[in-house]
């Protein structure tokens, strides 16, 4: 059995499944016994999150798994408490982050350490995200300067042979498919990844896999409304809460999606999505055994901004998204990064504007969970014309303004400026 289908595992089975692959692996580490004794097992701590109670190990193969410290003996637990640290979605001691030059070189075509986790940035949105970036008059801007390390000098296209570019896409919560999978260049039309692949690249030793899963047309309000969101009355009327419908704002549908569209089911689609491709990661990035979670990109806001009843709530409804994006992916400490749309101006009182508003607002928020975690970026300057709905003209500069932008604020982020 392997390793990424333990973790779905009911509780009581979980150790002795570890037990089973630990052995048939054959690793060598601390010695663990379960809660009622009966059994034993050899794993290396990796962290403790206290606040959840939850244990994740190292197995001989390189992975990771999570359950309850409930499943360990007393002695184990007090080993745990004393030895644990409380898992980030960054850890200093599997990636370390490097200074930005003023100008990216061209990527040195040398493979990262695979012997450290891979620093996956997970990409959302709709379809700004999704990107209509023309590449060919791209090369163009790149050979006169504008991102000299797109092109070589032989005026090809550069390839990151330590960044990995995934795009998979999904309606609904439906299977999704593979859209894009390779080394991190130019393969037909760009959105923001580009940028944020080269940049986080460039600084990052580990690893990275920018992986991208989103679709266009999509509500933060609506359609990737996330878990734990609540029924609310906007203009006398009860818009619906995660998986809720408008027949049934405070319902659930559990996910079914047999009897038409639930608020968040592209979440759900999206989520589930990335989860998968996680879940297979070798076949993603070939030779990866462990990867982290490390922050979220967020471009969105078209739709919204042309319904009240969501882009009022849009301030509340990103921070329950960074939360459940947290939860979901494990990743408590995961850094998070949105940009505005493109044709907004600072100062605008339209749907757009009080998107843009919120998204600030957030970035700039005090709670400790979000304080110095999340980076906004304003794209107006950004943008080489053209609208969010008209997908920018299909200018890439535009997209490979914007995702520059991003890649630099996260960066930013994962040094604690």
């Amino acid at each position: 059995m392997k390793l990424k289908h333990l973790i779905h595992l009911r509780p009581n089975r979980l150790i002795l499944a570890a037990v089973t692959s630990l052995l048939l692996t054959g690793a060598h580490a601390r010695t663990w016994t379960s809660a009622d004794g009966s059994k034993t097992f050899e794993g290396k701590l990796k962290s403790y999150d206290a606040e959840k109670g939850m244990v994740t190990m190292i197995l001989s193969n390189g992975n990771s798994m999570s359950f309850k410290k409930s499943k360990l003996s007393e002695a184990d637990i007090t080993f745990v408490k004393e030895n644990g640290k409380k898992a980030t979605g960054f850890s200093s001691s599997s990636a370390s982050v490097k200074e930005l030059p003023d100008v990216l070189p061209d990527p040195d075509g040398k493979e990262a350490d695979m012997s450290k986790p891979v620093q996956v940035y997970i990409l959302l949105g709709q379809s700004n995200m999704l990107g209509f970036g023309k590449p060919s008059p791209l090369k163009s801007a790149a050979q006169s300067g504008s991102y000299p390390y797109l092109v070589d000098d032989a005026g090809e296209w550069t390839v990151r042979q330590d960044v990995r570019d995934v795009f998979v896409m999904c309606s609904g919560n439906s299977p999704a498919k593979d859209q894009r999978t390779g080394w991190m260049t130019i393969q037909g039309n760009i959105g923001p990844e580009i940028g944020i692949g080269h940049y986080v690249g460039h600084v990052t030793e580990a690893p990275v896999l920018i992986l991208k899963s989103c679709i266009g047309n999509r509500s933060l309000g609506w359609d990737l409304l996330p878990p734990g969101s609540e029924p609310y009355e906007h203009g006398g009327k009860t818009q619906p809460g995660y998986r809720g419908t408008p027949d049934d704002p405070g319902g659930d549908t559990g996910g079914d999606m047999s009897k038409g569209w639930y608020a968040g089911c592209q979440y759900d689609g999206d989520i589930a999505a990335a989860k998968k491709v996680l879940e297979n990661l070798d076949k993603y990035y070939p030779g990866a055994k462990e990867y982290e979670v490390a922050g979220f990109f967020w471009w969105q806001g078209d739709k919204d901004m042309r319904n009240a009843a969501h882009y009022e709530m849009y301030e509340k409804n990103l921070i329950q998204l960074i939360k459940s994006l947290r939860k979901d992916f494990d990743a408590p400490e995961a850094k998070f990064v949105s940009a505005s749309l493109g044709q907004t101006k600072e100062g605008s009182k339209s749907g757009d504007g009080q998107i843009l508003d919120a998204m600030k607002a957030v970035s700039e928020n005090s709670d400790p969970e979000l304080k110095g975690k999340v980076g906004f970026v304003y794209t107006n300057p950004l943008s080489k014309g053209g609208s969010s709905s008209g997908h920018y003209s299909g200018n890439p500069e535009t997209y490979m303004n914007v995702g520059e932008a991003m890649g630099k604020a996260m960066v930013e982020l994962l040094q604690g400026k």
